[in-house]
């Protein structure tokens, strides 16, 4: 993508900064300024709006600085304040926060303020990225202790919402620098062992790309070929749950191939398994199928004839696009301008699995107006990894991971969560304490003699089902007792 030119309220902006900032230093050494310039060219870079990159090089002025909102309003405007509005507000939140487990968001008046701003504008979150991003990439200037503080929060708050935004490269980037403050020695181990198997594997992988060139050639389709290296910290993840075997781990080795629209995507599947062998249960189609974050993509793992291991992935530009900028984007495909919409807190155009964000933004505007909300439902939306399971109709159900049957029939209606006598995941018969996986069609088996029973407490995951299931045994409990009189 080309680099914009400077529009005049830009240069204004960075100019005020200056200003503003003037005898301010960084504990690197540098004049503060540096840094809003960095989150300026994080912003440009991933195609932010004119506003936003505005709002970044002012995020702290507020705070750290002589000038005011109001300063900021008369100059550049409203939309312009309000972003950095949301980021103020997104700091003070974090005030007082001094150890990482009071910081993911337990503490009601803290979250209010988080959910507030982060809701009102999506913009003001991709600010806090794009500022964490520079910091974290300059951590080494600070003492140790807060080298780790900050590097844990960044592991367990802002790379996973990269992830929600499906900002994958700054998801990766964070996750790395931040994992070799956390754990060093596990990071210099992994990064060696990757290193390793991937001077072990380029003779091979050099083959493998000729040979798929060439059958793609022979096919007219049009191509772009290239390594993907498995990050640090994604590596750290899986050996944790293969037993430390690195042997278990397919897509160390990965080949990406972008091309123009999704029919060549599954042209090149069929190209790619007439040269290799699949292996089985390792064909994922996230295009047909995408992840609850936006992401599209064919994977295949294959097996060749030397029998190296091999994922392939395989895409079109815009789904690569996606798939590196995530949120950020599909501001730039959408050409988003600045509306009313911004400041009622609204995004056009947000692709489905995103929606997550308006409900977000839905739940602010409540809080502001002083509304009751379901404080549970947002923090696991922002915070927990959610699975998409089905029921025999089709229907999508959403649920937290982790989650169990009864949860599932919960979420349907109390009515078939309290006579549940059986489930059936995939067509076959299963038991309550099987936990859902993505993609499962679940079918609830009831009888109107069944009620509910409190050993069913030890088969349940979600505050949601719990609640429901808790009020019934309760119910039930009067009602008992009602007769005994």
């Amino acid at each position: 993508m080309e680099k914009p030119k400077e529009s005049e309220r830009i240069l204004k902006a960075v100019e005020l900064a200056r200003k503003a900032h003037e005898g301010q230093f960084r504990k690197t050494g540098e004049p503060y300024i540096v840094h809003p310039m960095a989150v300026k060219k994080i912003l440009e870079e991933w195609g932010m709006d004119e506003d936003t990159i505005i709002a970044g090089v002012l995020h702290d002025t507020v705070e750290d600085t002589s000038v005011t909102l109001d300063d900021i309003r008369k100059e550049f405007g409203e939309s312009v304040a309000f972003l950095v509005d949301g980021v103020t507000k997104l700091s003070t939140a974090r005030a007082g926060m001094r150890d990482i487990d009071t910081y993911l968001p337990e503490t009601k008046d803290n979250f209010l303020r988080l959910l507030i701003a982060l809701g009102a504008d999506i913009r003001v979150l991709i600010i806090k990225l794009a500022d964490r991003l520079h910091n974290i990439r300059t951590l080494s200037a600070l003492p140790p202790d807060k080298q780790k503080k900050i590097a844990k929060e960044t592991l367990e708050v802002f790379a996973p919402l990269a992830d929600r935004l499906n900002m994958g490269q700054l998801r990766v980037e964070m996750s790395d620098l931040a994992f070799k403050y956390v754990d060093p020695k596990r990071y210099d181990y992994l990064k060696n062992l990757i290193e390793e198997h991937n001077r072990q594997a380029a003779k091979s992988l050099k083959k493998i790309e000729g040979e798929i060139s060439e059958a793609l050639k022979k096919e007219k389709i049009k191509f772009e070929l290239s390594g993907r290296v498995k990050s640090i910290y994604s590596l750290h993840k899986k050996m944790a749950k293969h037993n430390q075997n690195i042997n278990e781990i397919y897509d160390l080795t990965a080949l990406r191939i972008i091309v123009e629209d999704v029919t060549t995507c599954y042209l090149v599947l069929g190209v790619i398994h007439s040269l290799y062998t699949p292996m089985e249960g390792r064909v994922k189609d996230y295009i047909a199928m995408p992840k609850q974050n936006g992401y599209q993509s064919i994977h295949t793992t294959v097996i060749t004839e030397d029998k190296r291991v091999v994922e392939f992935q395989i895409r079109t530009r815009e789904m690569h696009e996606y798939a590196e900028r995530g949120l950020a984007a599909s501001f730039y495909y959408n050409e988003q301008k600045v509306t009313e919409n911004y400041k009622a807190g609204k995004i056009e155009h947000l692709p489905t699995n995103l929606l997550w964000i308006t409900e977000l933004q839905q739940t602010a505007a409540k809080l502001r107006e002083g509304k009751k909300v379901d404080l549970e439902k947002l923090k696991l939306n922002l915070f927990a990894d959610k699975i998409f399971v089905y029921t025999p109709k089709g229907d999508i159900v959403d649920l937290p991971k982790g989650s169990l049957p009864l949860d599932f029939a919960y979420r349907l209606h109390s009515e078939i969560g309290d006579h549940v006598v059986g489930v059936k995941i995939n067509g076959k018969m299963s038991n309550l304490n099987k936990k859902l996986e993505q993609g499962d069609i679940v079918e609830i088996l009831t009888s109107k003699n069944q009620t509910p029973k409190s050993s069913w407490l030890s088969k349940i995951f979600t505050s949601h089902a719990r609640a429901k299931l808790l009020h019934r045994l309760n119910e039930k409990e009067h009602q008992e007792q009602g007769k005994k009189k």
